[in-house]
């Protein structure tokens, strides 16, 4: 089998984050939670689509998880931000949410943040 070019690989990312984006919308009471990782980095925020508004978020960028966690491109990190998200949206009174992949894969790092956001107390 021949190996898929970067570029193929995110047209078809792209394409499977439309066909989800068109079933999956946020609203005030149960927004939409929203996984982006890149090969170093993972970010999640909570989006209220009916107003465009986001009302929380977090990533491997902020300066106490990056001193917190040796890589911050593993599932170790995916699971802090994971458990930082819950603590922040707990805070912002949101308990249901709706899952974005963005077209990845349930797998790997987008999985372990969604396991460590359901232990903190998120549904969805």
């Amino acid at each position: 089998m021949a190996q898929m070019s970067a570029k193929l690989k995110a047209k078809r990312r792209l394409r499977r984050k439309r066909h989800i984006r068109r079933n999956v919308s946020g609203t005030q009471a149960r927004p939409r939670m929203s996984v982006f990782r890149s090969v170093a980095h993972i970010y999640v925020q909570l989006v209220d689509d009916e107003a465009g508004h986001t009302l929380c978020s977090a990533s491997t960028l902020e300066k106490d998880l990056r001193g917190a966690v040796p890589s911050t491109g593993n599932c170790g990190a995916a699971k802090a931000v994971g458990e930082k998200i819950a603590a922040r949206a707990g805070v912002a009174g949101v308990k249901k949410v709706v899952f974005d992949r963005n077209g990845f894969k349930y797998h790997g790092r987008v999985k372990a943040l969604a396991d460590a956001a359901r232990e903190g107390g998120m549904e969805f």
